[in-house]
């Protein structure tokens, strides 16, 4: 087979622009032409690229008059380039490498065309795997492939993540949560009908089963520092043994089916009646006539929340649905490939949810702002913490080498809302951003769902120690999804191991 070369796969003629433009004029042009970029040209030659992050930067600040302000004030300098004969796997390379996702391909200095990481992605090839006994699997197992899903997919490198065929950020942005979780259990958004029928599905498994009720106080209030998930694990394990659940390889569909909906159902009830119990109050029963998110704040005060509070922590709770194969998503996929029940599926993956590393950022990230303090010590903090090695939280992802689609979008939560926080963490990001590229240049580090989830679910009233719960409250319905999916089509997990111990056969010596 030929190999191909960016010349095969490069966008053109490319959308430029003059030094001399302005951003506004540039940023028109992207979008009349449906581009990510515009490339500044001076003569023909590439000097510098003006992409959609800088224009999120750029309505980021403040200070700028985006009418006015120069093309050469907000763009990449210098931009890396490519030729047209370069194969495309080495162009792929540098953009993974380089967190890119546009590179000007050029002649002798020219411009002649661009690629684009979507260009990559339309032609991308799995490559032949070596033999087994030559391979090693990456560490954290980043990268390999491990299962099929018709569930949804992140596409780091993109910056986009889907549910089933949709765009999970504009789910957020047009959908309630019940026709979210509809599409991922049905696989279709409910027509009216098919919502009205799934609300009254979900109503009467919102109830804590009777038999742990009377735990719950007992549970609440036992450890003396519990982690933000301690509590629900074991409601939840406790709930799932009430249910009588089976094994899921001695069910039908139906049955399991029916499983996964009083999980997802009974997860926010518990969590906010173990919060309350452990603040000294009595818990709020479900309202019945309240969707999933109002009903989540009504639970924790005993008010009908403000449907823009209500509507904001809804969008945030889509937004965490499912993202990928994620460590939780990975363990409760492993759990039910044993054919265990899905209540111990669901548990074992609040368990993964539980580490700091996974589901444990977004108070963090508001601890940070605390820790600044205020906008003028924004820079020195975060050099010091850059210099010093230590983690800037909220900030940078596993799978996304660009901007989070998430954290974009809760940016704009956090605008509407309002509120002391939204600026400060903006001139943090802004300033994150400004400090990295300087002090480590080509360390591409964005905000992730994290930093603007904080201020969003602090704004709406939620305390810190609830903001991983409500994390995994919505996750629940992902994880459930996968779990639904894993049972169809099942087959037991069975990695392998590389064994790097001492040679073995040896003797053993006799017991002294």
């Amino acid at each position: 087979m030929a190999t191909r070369t960016v010349a095969d796969i490069m966008s053109r003629p490319v959308i430029t622009a003059e030094p001399a433009e302005t951003v506004a004029a540039a940023a028109a042009r992207m979008e009349e032409h449906h581009v990510g970029s515009v490339v500044v040209v001076d003569s023909g030659r590439p000097i510098g690229i003006l992409t959609e992050r800088d224009l999120v930067r750029l309505a980021a600040s403040a200070d700028a008059d985006v009418s006015a302000v120069k093309v050469t004030e907000w763009m990449t300098g210098d931009p890396y380039t490519v030729e047209p004969h370069v194969e495309v796997i080495d162009a792929w390379a540098t953009l993974a490498e380089k967190g890119y996702r546009h590179i000007p391909v050029v002649v002798d200095a020219t411009l002649v065309g661009i690629v684009t990481i979507r260009d990559l992605v339309r032609i991308a090839q799995i490559q032949p795997m070596e033999h087994p006994s030559q391979t090693t699997a990456p560490k954290g197992l980043e990268g390999l492939v491990v299962a099929e899903t018709a569930v949804g997919d992140v596409r780091g490198l993109e910056g986009f993540y889907h549910y089933r065929q949709y765009n999970a950020v504009e789910l957020a942005e047009k959908r309630s949560l019940e026709d979210v979780w509809h599409l991922l259990f049905q696989g279709e958004l409910p027509t009216a009908e098919q919502r009205r029928d799934f609300l009254q599905e979900i109503r009467p498994l919102q109830t804590v089963p009777e038999a742990v009720k009377s735990m719950l106080p007992v549970i609440a209030r036992s450890g003396t520092r519990p982690g933000p998930l301690d509590a629900l694990r074991t409601a939840l394990s406790a709930a799932a043994q009430a249910l009588d659940m089976p094994p899921s390889l001695d069910v039908d569909a139906p049955r399991l089916r029916m499983d996964a909906m009083r999980v997802c159902a009974v997860v926010p009830t518990l969590i906010m009646a173990l919060y309350r119990l452990r603040q000294g109050l009595d818990p709020v029963d479900p309202h019945p006539d309240l969707g999933y998110s109002a009903n989540y704040l009504y639970m924790l005060s005993g008010e009908v929340p403000d449907p823009v509070h209500a509507r904001a922590v809804e969008q945030y709770q889509i937004s965490t649905i499912d993202h990928g194969f994620n460590a939780s998503t990975f363990t409760a996929r492993v759990v039910t490939s044993t054919g265990a029940d899905l209540g111990s599926a669901v548990v074992a993956a609040l368990g993964s949810l539980s580490g700091p590393l996974h589901g444990g950022a977004p108070s963090r990230a508001l601890d940070m702002l605390d820790a600044i303090g205020s906008p003028d010590n924004a820079e020195g903090w975060i050099r010091h913490a850059v210099q010093s090695g230590g983690r800037i939280m909220g900030f940078g992802h596993r799978v996304y080498k660009t901007d989070d689609p998430r954290s974009v979008m809760l940016r704009g939560v956090a605008e509407r809302l309002g509120g002391h926080n939204v600026e400060f963490a903006k001139q943090v990001e802004r300033t994150v951003v400004d400090v990295l590229a300087e002090l480590k240049p080509g360390r591409n580090l964005y905000a992730n769902v994290e930093f603007y989830a904080g201020v969003v679910m602090d704004r709406c009233g939620l305390p810190r120690e609830l903001f991983t719960p409500t994390f995994a409250s919505s996750r629940t319905i992902g994880w459930c999804a996968n779990i639904l999916e894993q049972a169809a089509d099942n087959r037991i997990m069975r990695p392998s191991a590389r064994y790097v111990g001492p040679p073995p056969p040896q003797p053993v010596p006799a017991a002294e």
